[in-house]
């Protein structure tokens, strides 16, 4: 069962009042302005197959504690790149999975797992080995009624909308299909361009390749490349999306001539840019992107600091997104500072940036967010995304920054189940933080109230211009 006063202070006075906080806004509506579940689920509400294939296939925070334990990617069913043999069978998966669920006790993946068990699916059984085939059988079972299906679980969960994320080549088939239909507005897309802005992807050529045919326009040319972005963001635009999403290595951004940058965008397209200036490439192109955010009015997000496929050996077997990625340090008072001269005070820019280096938060994010007004904090994000890093980020960006120059709470998952999940323990500690300043005396319990209810719900909406 779960504790109902799971993650509030042990100290009395400042629990009592936690509690009274969370009381009134935990069953707000959801908003989910940035993730990465698959749009085809809402757009063809077919039933979800089985256990595995929705808790375990989609979740790389499985993979990574299983593979860390010497468990072997191919007995999880990951597909390999070659097509060589895994596991598919789905049940014996799954057993896997709840012999070393024991693995993830005290995560934020117990927290979030548990909350899905026991709320969604009514089980108040231990996962272990001795039940793992009942929680395969009943979840699998219950997800063959309507009440699973995505559409139903949306509103079940209570969510008002959701974000997906497209690259800049996606077709966005699936968010075309929902056009006309009241669901359009709820679920909507996010134009994610780092397919034809890194040089140093394989697929980078042909992606401009797909670009160009996608748009019509000679993206072999600077200019032409240029008007092929801003068609597809018309495009994304056209599907609900209010923001873009850049995933870049660090916070560098770059403010070229207009004859350097289409010189270095030639190199590029030759194919033989070093590390270095395929870096400035995608330094230079968040400044083109913050550019056509000031003209179209999408929101500019940055998430950077990660060093993905670490793991080389399993990135060449498995691809991307299977758990081997690594924070690293990130400067963003160096990186963001060509951008700010270029457009830092110009009011049409709206910035939300994220950071995988929590070193930033107090010595370079929350000073910048607490004077640009173009800039605002994302929440905590990825490895921070536990109660111990909301924790930390609200203790290291509030003296600084304040609560209203960050945008409320976003879940950034592939884990549809988890959603609601996540969101709870984000609305748990933000009552919790609240909690301890007014047992303290440091704010009034009528001032805690409304920022809870704008932490939860108003911040994220106006963030992200999805208010009405």
């Amino acid at each position: 069962m779960l504790d109902p006063n799971r993650l509030f202070p042990a100290d009395g006075r400042a629990r009592a009042i936690a509690q009274h906080l969370y009381q009134d806004i935990k069953d707000l509506p959801i908003i989910s302005p940035h993730g990465h579940t698959d749009p085809q689920w809402y757009a063809e509400n077919n039933y979800f197959p089985d256990a595995a294939e929705l808790f375990l296939m989609p979740d790389h925070y499985i993979f990574r504690m299983l593979y860390s334990q010497g468990i072997p990617m191919e007995d999880m069913g990951v597909p390999r790149v070659d097509g060589g043999p895994v596991e598919t069978d789905k049940r014996k998966i799954w057993r896997l999975f709840a012999e070393h669920f024991y693995l993830f006790r005290g995560t934020p993946s117990a927290l979030w797992l548990a909350h899905v068990f026991h709320e969604v699916f009514g089980i108040d059984k231990p996962l272990g080995p001795e039940t793992a085939d009942h929680y395969f059988d009943y979840i699998t079972d219950t997800l063959q009624t309507d009440a699973y299906r995505p559409r139903s679980l949306m509103d079940r969960f209570n969510i008002e909308v959701i974000a997906t994320t497209e690259g800049a080549t996606d077709p966005l088939t699936h968010h075309k299909s929902l056009s006309g239909s009241a669901w359009a507005k709820r679920v909507i897309t996010t134009f994610r361009p780092d397919d034809v802005v890194d040089p140093e992807r394989k697929d980078f050529l042909e992606n401009i390749e797909t670009l160009a045919m996608l748009t019509g326009e000679d993206t072999h040319s600077w200019s032409g490349y240029l008007g092929a972005l801003r068609q597809r963001r018309a495009d994304f635009r056209a599907c609900g999306a209010t923001a873009t999403d850049h995933g870049h290595p660090t916070a560098a951004t770059a403010d070229l001539s207009a004859a350097a940058a289409e010189a270095l965008f030639h190199e590029c397209l030759e194919g033989n840019v070093g590390a270095e200036k395929a870096e400035l490439f995608r330094a230079q192109m968040i400044t083109e992107m913050a550019k056509m955010s000031i003209d179209d009015g999408m929101i500019l997000q940055i998430h950077a600091g990660a060093r993905r496929n670490y793991n080389q050996d399993v990135f060449a077997r498995f691809g991307s997104d299977k758990g081997a990625d690594i924070p690293s340090q990130t400067n963003f008072v160096d990186g963001l500072k060509p951008l700010l001269d270029r457009y830092g005070n110009e009011p049409a820019l709206s910035m939300i940036a994220f950071t995988l280096d929590e070193d930033t938060y107090s010595r370079e994010l929350a000073p910048l967010a607490g004077h640009f007004p173009c800039l605002k904090l994302g929440p905590p994000w990825w490895f921070f995304d536990s109660p111990e890093g909301m924790i930390r980020y609200r203790e290291r960006v509030t003296e600084t920054a304040g609560f209203y120059n960050t945008v409320g709470f976003n879940d950034d998952t592939r884990a549809f189940l988890s959603i609601p999940a996540r969101h709870d323990v984000a609305r748990r500690m933000d009552c919790r933080f609240l909690g301890t300043l007014i047992a303290e005396g440091r704010m009034t319990e009528e001032a805690g109230a409304e920022l809870a209810h704008d932490l939860t719900y108003r911040l994220a909406k106006e963030s992200y211009n999805l208010c009405d």
